[in-house]
């Protein structure tokens, strides 16, 4: 199976599509809406997508990008990010002066970087992409905070292993397929919605008492603007199912309550 990612192989969205989906083919994009450009016209079969970490929250873009495109959801998982100071091979700690990476992994490192105050950080589009960016400039100043598979695939060596400020630190990744090829897992028990409701008291309290009243468990509720209708909005939910067929259930409980409802996706939920 052809899986695209946002990154470059290396990278922990790489990682993910290998654990979803056993002897995949990573085909990396520079950016997401070229994902979902490259599932939709046929030039994969899937795509790995981060939607949320547990520090850094939700990938908002991907909400809308799922949104947007004819794709469901079928699979998820959850990547414990362990994040890595990598050099040039023969490279010391005490020659470092700068540090690359993307910034939410800059962020995750914080105290790291404010222990070795000598390691200037810089922002970079990718994890991986900052690791491939050293090796190609053979800069042994250089440092990269990324993934100990990125060290691996391009290279380089790992100088310090584990910086990141917090242990608990997951990403959730989705698989998401075209919607004509996508298959619902008989052991589903999670759903992802999106809806809108008219502006007006009330409407977002009665649309989830209608999935309270399923029984389904509420587990995360992000709102995103609509685009060219200020102040009006698009609500995502994941809710925990009993069965399956409560999926179903829930699509139609909404629909007297919204102006629009999309499942998004009905696959097992992943557990850490």
């Amino acid at each position: 199976m052809r899986i695209a990612i946002q990154g470059e192989a290396g990278s922990f969205s790489h990682e993910a599509a290998t654990k979803l989906v056993d002897g995949a083919t990573v085909v990396p994009q520079s950016h997401s809406a070229d994902v979902f450009a490259a599932l939709n016209g046929g030039a994969v079969d899937a795509a790995a997508i981060p939607i949320e970490n547990s520090l850094a929250g939700s990938v908002l873009e991907h909400f809308d990008l799922l949104l947007a495109h004819n794709v469901k959801v079928e699979r998820e998982m959850l990547l414990r990010i362990r994040h890595n100071l990598i050099a040039l091979s023969g490279a010391s700690m005490a020659e470092i002066d700068r540090v690359f990476s993307h910034p939410v992994a800059l962020a995750q490192c914080r105290r790291f970087l404010a222990a070795h105050p000598r390691m200037e950080a810089f922002a970079f589009y990718d994890t991986a992409g900052s690791v491939k960016h050293l090796v190609e400039q053979r800069d042994t100043h250089a440092a990269a905070i990324a993934s100990a598979a990125a060290a691996e695939y391009y290279g380089a060596a790992i100088l310090e292993a584990g910086i990141e400020d917090s242990p608990e630190n997951f990403t959730r990744f989705f698989l998401v397929r075209r919607t004509a090829d996508a298959a619902i897992d008989p052991e589903s028990n999670k759903i992802s919605l999106a809806f809108s409701v008219e502006n007006r008291p009330g409407s977002l309290v009665a649309a989830l008492a209608e999935l309270s009243k399923l029984g389904t468990n509420l587990t995360k509720i992000e709102s995103r603007p609509v685009h060219g209708k200020p102040w009006e909005y698009i609500f995502y939910v994941d809710c925990q199912l009993r069965t399956s067929g409560e999926g179903a259930r829930a699509v139609e409980a909404l629909a007297p309550h919204c102006s629009m409802v999309k499942e998004l996706g009905r696959y097992k939920e992943a557990r850490i």
